[in-house]
């Protein structure tokens, strides 16, 4: 028995001032290991109530609070057994100054992602243009967001690009999008049946939805053509690119059977001998 006492009083000096023994260390692993069951407890209550998106955003905040309650427990138990916390800190110091600004960025992201979680301006299955990268929204982290390109790439981006970048999500009114394709026509075409035919090559695709109805605009009297630009609306606009293509070949065969001319651009060059 006395040997056990002999190491459970065993002190460990880890500066002046600062002194732990054995049993403290166990009587800290004990306290941990409670915390630990409880937040498991919460966690799991909380989340059996919750939606499948809902769990997603409170396990990603509880992840972050975690540690603060670790470290306020930590605290609170050092105290009660009589260590000086006060000196931890002061012997610690220069060590938490230094590890605070090697992680600036890092703790950037996790209180982004806080703010992404909380305000719910992007969510999961959301279109999103940054620094122009445009991606569908897969998954939701406390450090990063996962888009998914068209052509199936992965962006990992840094949640403190939310804070610091402009960002476009084009689905927050809705999966329906106002597209454009503007063209040229040359001068003394027939404009009514240009109109009628960007009209046509618009309704002519199944990803135009009929209603709102296509709109086309004579935009300018152009130095070499007539500009008009033809505004449809789609359904999916991550996929926009295909149905614009699709659209602007449509165009370029109703132009061809009609004999309507898209120019280009010609210089005349004099020379004087």
């Amino acid at each position: 028995m006395e040997k056990i006492n002999a190491f459970l009083n065993f002190n460990f000096k880890l500066s002046e001032g600062i002194h732990i023994t054995v049993k403290q260390i166990l009587l800290v692993l004990i306290v941990l290991a409670i915390a630990t069951f409880i937040l498991k407890l919460v966690k799991k209550v909380v989340t059996k109530k919750l939606s499948e998106g809902d769990e997603l955003k409170f396990k990603s905040v509880f992840l972050f609070s975690k540690y603060f309650i670790y470290l306020i427990v930590l605290l609170v138990t050092f105290d009660n057994m009589g260590i000086n916390v006060t000196a931890i800190f002061a012997a610690s110091a220069a060590l938490l100054v230094g590890v605070g600004l090697a992680l600036q960025t890092f703790f950037q992201d996790i209180i982004s992602g806080v703010f992404i979680l909380i305000d719910k301006s992007v969510l999961v299955g959301d279109i999103i243009e940054l620094e122009g990268k445009v991606g569908r929204i897969s998954e939701i982290r406390l450090r990063t967001t996962r888009a998914v390109t068209i052509d199936n790439k992965v962006l990992i981006i840094p949640n403190h690009k939310y804070l610091t970048s402009s960002l476009f999500n084009w689905t927050e009114n809705g999966v329906l999008t106002r597209e454009n394709i503007t063209v040229g026509v040359a001068y003394g075409s027939d404009l009514e049946l240009v109109k009628k035919l960007l009209s046509q090559a618009a309704n002519n695709h199944p990803s135009v939805i009929k209603y709102p109805e296509p709109l086309i605009l004579f935009t300018d009297f152009g130095d070499n053509a007539l500009s008009f630009k033809l505004i449809f609306t789609l359904n999916n606009s991550f996929e926009a690119s295909i149905p614009k293509s699709d659209i602007r070949f449509e165009i370029d065969r109703l132009f061809r059977e009609n004999n309507i001319k898209i120019p280009f651009p010609q210089r005349e060059v004099y020379i004087n001998k």
